[in-house]
C-alpha cells in the first residue's frame, strides 16, 4: 500500500515490488481521476525527487515500500486546466473526482458571504481605541459554539454553510476537504474472491457505523408564508378525524437569526392521493406529480418538504388535541424517520465539495401534533446523513411494538449489512457503545425551528398578499377548493376594485377545478400568462389575464 498526499487529500494506492513506475502512475492518475499526465509525483513534500514514468525501473529499486507517503502536484500548463484539479480558492474548492455541479441559488449566495459574527466594542472590556479590536470585540466565525450556545433559544446544530467554512478555515483553506457519502453496501468489482455471501474481504466490505449527532443541519429554520396555509390543510383531519398528508412547494432562502443560515419558505401544501385512517397513511401513486412539478417551477417554487397529521381530538367542546409526542415517548417514529430519510435520499442537495456531487439533503419534515397546551402545533425535523445512508440502503427496520426504537437489519445469505453501534451512558456514568439492535431514533433526528410569516392583515377579510398569493396556488394545484368557491367570487371581484393590482391575484382562487391543469393548458398562452403573473407580480401580466375570455365566464357566472 503506497499513500499518495495531493491538495485534495490522501489516497492509498495498491502496488507490487517488481511493478513499474509507468504502471503506478497509471493507477495514480485512475484514482485521482486525471485523463492525461497532468500531475508530478515527488518522493518529498518540497517537490524533490520526481517519479516520472520514463524511469524504467520497479518501485523497489526506487526504495518505495509498503507504506511509504509520496506527494502529488497537479501541473497547469496553459490550456490544459481542464486535465487537472481545480484547487483554485477564488471559484470554489471541489473535490477530487467530483462532477462539476451547479448549485442551489441559496447557496451560491451563501459562499460569496463573509458569515462572520460583528461584536461592537465593549464598554467595559474593551480597553483601546475605537478602531482597535480585541478578543472581547473581534469578529467571531460562524460556527462559533459559545456564541450559538448563549443564542436565545440556544442552536445545537449550526448551519451547513457555517460547518463548512469550518472545514475550509485554517492554513489549508480546505484543500482536503471532502464529504463523503457513507455507503453500507458491499464494493462491486472485487475480484480476489466469490462474492458474497461466499466471500468478502477489507479492500470491498463497508466500514462499521457509529451513529453520531449530527452537529450541523442542512435548513435551520421552516417558515409557512401565512396561517391559511396550514388551516388549509387541516381542514380535512377537522372534517373526517382522519390523518392526512401533503408535499410542501415553496424556496429556500436566507435565515438570519443563525449565521449562514438557510430557510424553507413554504408558499403551497400539495395533497397527493393517498389513504387516510385515524391512526395510519397511504401514500398512492400520483400520476399528476409531473404536473403539479412543473406548475410549482414555473411559479418560482420546488418542492421543499413534507407535512403530516398526527392529532387525536382530546375534547370537541374545547378544540383540544391530545399532546402525545414529547420527550417521554418520542418526536419522530422510527418509521417517519425512514419515510423522511427515503424522501430526502429522492432530493439530495447539490454540493461542490462531495465526489458524488451531492451531499445530505436541504428536503424537511413537519408534523401537525398536539402541544404542551393541547392545541395544534407544527414541528420540524430532519434526519441525519446516517440515517439517510441506513435507509438508501435497505439497513434500517421499524419495531413493531416500540415507535421510539429503530432496529439495524442483520447480514443474510442475500445482503451484507455493516455493524451498526450507538454511544449511551450506563448506570454508572460510563460511555458504553451499544450494537444497534435496538436503536433509539433520537440519534438520527435534527430538529428544526418552525414559523409563520409576521405579516399584518392589508384588509379586512383578507389576511396579506402571501395569504392571497398562496390562494391562486393552492387553487392550481386543485387543493381544497370545491364549488363553494364560485359563490365568493363575487365578493372577490368587489375586493379587486379594493386592491391594487399586484395583490389582484384574490379572484383567481376561484378560478379552479378538483384538479390541477394539465401540461397542455400549463403550456397555453393564458395558462402561462397566469402564472408567470403570480410569480413575478406584474401589474400589465395581471390586466391582460384579466381581459381573457376566461375570466368573463367565470364573472358573468357570478353575476
Amino acid at each position: 500500500i503506497i499513500r499518495v498526499q495531493s491538495p485534495e487529500g490522501v489516497k492509498r494506492i495498491t502496488a507490487t515490488k517488481r511493478e513499474t513506475v509507468a504502471t503506478f502512475l497509471k493507477k495514480v492518475a485512475k484514482e485521482f481521476g486525471f485523463r492525461n499526465n497532468g500531475f508530478s509525483v515527488y518522493t518529498n513534500r518540497n517537490r524533490t525527487g520526481e517519479i516520472t514514468a520514463s524511469q524504467n525501473k520497479s518501485l523497489n529499486l526506487l526504495k518505495i515500500k509498503h507504506g511509504d507517503m509520496l506527494f502529488l502536484y497537479p501541473s497547469s500548463p496553459a490550456g490544459s486546466s481542464s486535465e487537472t484539479m481545480d484547487t483554485s480558492v477564488s471559484q470554489g474548492l471541489r473535490a477530487v473526482g467530483a462532477p462539476q455541479v451547479v448549485e442551489d441559488e441559496i447557496d451560491q449566495y451563501l459562499i460569496k458571504q463573509d458569515g462572520k459574527i460583528y461584536r461592537s466594542r465593549d464598554q467595559q472590556l474593551c480597553r483601546h481605541g475605537p478602531l482597535g479590536k480585541c478578543v472581547h470585540c473581534v469578529p467571531l466565525e460562524p460556527f462559533d459554539e459559545d456564541y450559538l450556545n448563549h443564542l436565545e433559544p440556544p442552536v445545537k446544530h449550526m448551519s451547513f454553510h457555517a460547518y463548512i467554512r469550518k472545514l475550509t478555515g485554517g492554513a489549508d483553506k480546505g484543500k482536503f476537504v471532502a464529504l463523503e457519502n457513507i455507503s453500507c453496501k458491499i464494493k462491486s468489482g472485487c475480484e480476489g474472491h466469490p462474492p458474497w455471501p461466499e466471500g468478502i474481504c477489507t479492500k470491498c466490505q463497508p466500514s462499521a457505523i457509529t451513529l453520531n449527532r449530527q452537529k450541523y443541519r442542512h435548513v435551520d429554520n421552516i417558515m409557512f408564508e401565512n396561517h391559511t396555509i396550514a388551516d388549509r390543510f387541516l381542514d380535512f383531519w377537522r372534517k373526517t378525524g382522519n390523518q392526512h398528508l401533503g408535499y410542501l412547494y415553496g424556496r429556500y432562502t436566507e435565515h438570519k437569526d443563525i449565521p449562514l443560515g438557510i430557510r424553507a419558505e413554504v408558499a403551497a401544501i400539495y395533497e397527493p392521493p393517498q389513504i387516510g385512517t385515524q391512526n395510519s397513511l397511504e401514500i398512492l401513486e400520483d400520476p399528476k406529480a409531473e404536473v403539479v412539478d412543473e406548475i410549482a417551477s414555473k411559479l418560482g417554487l420546488r418542492k421543499v418538504g413534507w407535512i403530516f397529521t398526527d392529532l387525536v381530538s382530546e375534547d370537541t367542546r374545547k378544540g383540544t388535541v391530545r399532546y402525545s409526542r414529547n420527550k417521554d415517548t418520542y418526536y419522530l417514529s422510527a418509521e417517519e424517520c425512514i419515510t423522511a430519510g427515503n424522501f430526502q435520499n429522492q432530493q439530495p442537495n447539490i454540493c461542490r465539495l462531495s465526489p458524488d456531487g451531492h451531499f445530505g439533503s436541504k428536503f424537511v419534515t413537519v408534523v401537525a401534533t398536539g402541544g404542551p397546551d393541547n392545541q395544534v402545533h407544527f414541528e420540524g425535523y430532519q434526519v441525519s446523513n446516517q440515517c439517510m445512508a441506513l435507509v438508501r440502503d435497505e439497513c434500517l427496520l421499524p419495531c413493531r411494538d416500540a415507535p421510539e426504537l429503530g432496529y439495524a437489519k442483520e447480514s443474510s445469505s442475500e445482503q451484507y449489512v455493516p455493524d451498526v453501534f450507538y454511544k449511551d451512558i450506563d448506570k454508572f456514568g460510563n460511555e458504553i457503545t451499544q450494537l444497534a439492535r435496538p436503536l433509539p431514533v433520537e440519534y438520527l433526528i435534527i430538529d428544526n425551528r418552525f414559523s409563520f410569516y409576521p405579516l399584518s392583515p392589508l384588509l379586512p377579510g383578507i389576511s396579506n398578499t402571501e395569504t392571497v398569493r398562496s390562494g391562486i396556488i393552492a387553487a392550481l394545484f386543485g387543493n381544497g377548493v370545491s364549488q363553494i368557491a364560485l359563490r365568493r367570487c363575487q365578493l372577490c371581484s368587489e375586493r379587486w376594485k379594493r386592491l391594487k393590482i399586484s395583490e389582484s391575484e384574490i379572484p383567481v382562487v376561484t378560478i379552479t377545478r378538483s384538479e390541477p391543469p394539465n401540461l397542455c393548458e400549463a403550456n397555453n398562452f393564458l395558462i402561462s400568462l397566469l402564472l408567470e403573473a403570480v410569480r413575478t407580480k406584474n401589474e400589465e401580466l395581471a390586466q391582460t389575464w384579466k381581459k381573457s375570455e376566461q375570466w368573463a365566464t367565470i364573472e358573468q357566472l357570478c353575476s
